[in-house]
């Protein structure tokens, strides 16, 4: 107070002088841009000096307030800051705060989709990408090693906790993605990992980091988890294609069995049904013809018990004609008086089917021209076969 010159001049009970004031303002100004006034011949400055100066001040004051207008994006928040202390969350739209150093805004996006690389890199452009073997070499359940890339996508949701929870929200999720890939793969068999299970290992890892992430209030959301590449190490790269070949080849075997087996069962169960109907048909057959010929017998017998002589004649008869069906023969007349025979071997031999030769007394041969299997040839007539059975039944009377 000893250093202020109108202090004296001051009422203690009324409002401060503001031409003082701003002449004070003034002069500090003026010392500060290396204007220096004799402290001696001081002149008193009129009070519109310090008027003049009041427009540049206010818009110095404008400027500072329109310094606290914001907008917030469609999709984002704004997260306002008050000696570092957060004191409101904002919506879409215009926004206004207390401008700097009192309060600072941060905008955050809310719905971007963020990706993070994990036991790779691509490099600029897409052109390519470096392997990190410390991200992507695990172990599986068998005590295999497997190089296993993969990429999360994931977004906020709530941006208190992304900002304050976390120190570095894509170091998170790194770290969260290389503990629950590695817990998954550890419980799991190496073929497993490499070819039917791919799709499930990825549904595993998202499950299991959102409830990481869900537990320490990181506020971030994982949206997806895409396995990239999944083999073996380089260094067995070639023994392990060589095993896979080998599992490839006993599958297309296997295959291929099963296509033939496909293939012939059927086959071998359609004759067998054949087989059966033909057996089935065959028994029937028979068992008719049996009953038939027991059918015959008994009505033969019948006949025999009424007349022996006559039935008896005729059963000889018809065993003679099914015999001679069956053969060559040649028929002799004995009642002719020449002792010359005329035998056609050559008929005989060639012919494919038998037929019956007949010779008359004179020495005659007429060979059967008939291709089907009659048992009477088509030209012996009735009379000869009358004669046949007389001289049949002179030799029954002349035994007798």
């Amino acid at each position: 107070m000893g250093n202020d010159p109108g202090w004296g001049n001051r009422n203690n009970d009324g409002p401060p002088d503001l031409d003082e004031i701003m002449r004070q303002l003034s002069r500090k100004l003026n010392n500060f841009f290396g204007k220096s006034s004799d402290n001696n011949n001081q002149v008193p400055e009129p009070a519109s000096n310090g008027l003049a100066f009041l427009p540049i001040v206010g818009l110095i004051v404008i400027i500072w307030i329109a310094t606290g207008f914001y907008i917030v994006d469609q999709g984002s928040r704004g997260v306002v800051l008050r000696f570092g202390r957060h004191v409101e969350t904002t919506l879409p739209g215009p926004r206004w705060h207390i401008p700097y150093p009192i309060e600072s805004v941060t905008v955050v996006n809310m719905e971007q989709v963020r990706t993070l690389e994990v036991g790779y890199r691509s490099s600029e452009g897409g052109a390519g990408r470096s392997k990190e073997l410390k991200e992507s070499l695990m172990l599986t359940d068998d005590e295999n090693i497997i190089d296993l890339q993969f990429a999360v996508q994931y977004n906020l949701k709530n941006v208190e906790d992304a900002l304050f929870n976390n120190r570095d929200s894509e170091q998170s999720v790194r770290g969260v993605a290389e503990t629950a890939v590695r817990e998954i793969v550890g419980k799991s068999k190496m073929d497993f990992v490499l070819y039917e299970g791919r799709d499930e290992i990825a549904i595993q890892t998202k499950q299991l980091m959102q409830s990481i992430l869900d537990r320490y209030n990181s506020g971030i959301s994982i949206v997806n988890v895409t396995m990239q590449n999944i083999q073996p190490p380089e260094q067995v790269q070639a023994a392990f294609d060589d095993a896979v070949k080998a599992g490839q080849d006993l599958e297309r075997q296997k295959n291929e069995g099963q296509a033939y087996a496909n293939d012939v069962i059927p086959k071998a169960r359609g004759t067998a049904s054949r087989l059966l109907e033909e057996a089935a048909g065959y028994k029937l057959r028979v068992e008719n013809e049996a009953t038939g010929n027991a059918s015959r017998f008994e009505q033969v017998l019948a006949q025999y018990q009424h007349a022996p002589e006559v039935t008896r004649q005729r059963l000889y008869l018809d065993t003679q004609e099914q015999i001679l069906s069956s053969v060559s023969k040649v028929v002799v007349d004995q009642k002719g008086n020449s002792n010359l025979l005329y035998l056609p071997l050559d008929k005989l031999i060639n012919a494919s089917n038998p037929s019956p030769i007949t010779l008359n007394s004179q020495t005659q041969s007429v060979p059967s021209t008939s291709s089907s299997p009659n048992p009477v040839s088509n030209d012996v007539d009735a009379d000869s076969a009358a004669r046949s059975r007389d001289v049949y039944r002179n030799r029954d009377r002349e035994n007798r």
